[in-house]
């Protein structure tokens, strides 16, 4: 009697010890995270804070992109990301729309999500190269915001199919049901339950597109960015100056003094730019959280 109790204090504590385990090295990779962002942020604002003040963000650069601000380049960097958030929200939610709630045929249905999770896999200077090809030469667009703002929207667009579509599934059935008993139709019961419920969940997909919509820089670079403008862009046809390339452009056209600091301070305001776009969109998202009644 004495033994099997001793045996089965030493499984139990195999278990424990094992489960001890695993929970430390869970907290190990999420300090890990935290230490690794913090890091970045803390390096990024040690070298950037120096330059950043009232006429670094309101003014436009002079005198070889050494003294100045970087207003156009951050009105640059907000147009595209809109642009793309114009192209891709709608086609992306749409879309996780019919895949969720219209597709019959699920051969169909399983090559479409293999080509959207192959299209996530593509290096963005891929895209890049088809915006160029095809916005730039074929539509004849040329190098400006639209063309950037097309390639940057199809660049997303898997993110936010994806979220659109787990965030749709997530939505009990039961809702779904309910409201086709009451009389509604299938478009109706989309548009009036099954989104206003999944809000949050798209909202995420937003979050995540938004920041890599505004930080890439190989895209831009052939379809919208140019290195240097005295103007601001004045319809989707104008060329505009972005933030990522203008710290591409700082690091690697020349070595006059002050270009290193600039670029940091531009990186900076980059990242600030980022974290106060994905803070409203938490915000909203949060809030959608608290309305659901489920």
């Amino acid at each position: 009697m004495f033994k099997k109790a001793m045996d089965k204090f030493k499984k139990m504590d195999r278990r424990t010890a094992a489960q001890d385990a695993g929970f430390l090295l869970l907290k190990l990779c999420v300090l890990t995270v935290i230490l690794a962002l913090g890091t970045l942020i803390l390096f990024i604002t040690l070298k950037g804070f120096k330059v950043v003040n009232f006429e670094f963000i309101t003014q436009s650069p002079t005198d070889g992109m050494v003294h100045g601000g970087i207003f156009p380049a951050i009105l640059g960097t907000f147009l595209l990301s809109i642009g793309a958030l114009i192209f891709a929200l709608p086609t992306g939610v749409l879309t996780a729309v019919w895949l969720t709630e219209y597709a019959d045929n699920q051969r169909f249905v399983r090559l479409v999500r293999i080509g959207i999770n192959s299209l996530a896999g593509v290096p963005s200077i891929v895209f890049g190269l088809f915006g160029m090809m095809f916005f730039v030469k074929f539509m004849q667009f040329g190098v400006c915001l639209l063309s950037g703002a097309l390639v940057l929207g199809i660049l997303i667009l898997p993110t936010i199919i994806g979220a659109s579509e787990e965030a749709l599934l997530t939505v009990p059935k039961a809702f779904k049901e309910a409201s086709l008993a009451l009389g509604a139709t299938r478009w109706e019961t989309m548009y009036k339950v099954i989104l206003p419920n999944s809000v949050s969940g798209i909202i995420t997909g937003i979050i995540l597109s938004v920041g890599r919509a505004a930080g890439e820089t190989a895209p831009i670079l052939m379809t919208a960015a140019t290195f240097y403008t005295a103007r601001l862009p004045n319809s989707v046809f104008s060329k505009v100056m972005a933030l990522p390339y203008h710290i591409y452009a700082l690091m690697t056209e020349g070595s006059r003094k002050g270009q290193t600091e600039i670029a940091y301070g531009t990186a900076l305001v980059l990242l600030l730019l980022v974290l106060a776009i994905n803070s409203v969109a938490i915000f909203i998202r949060i809030r959608a959280r608290r309305e659901r009644k489920w």
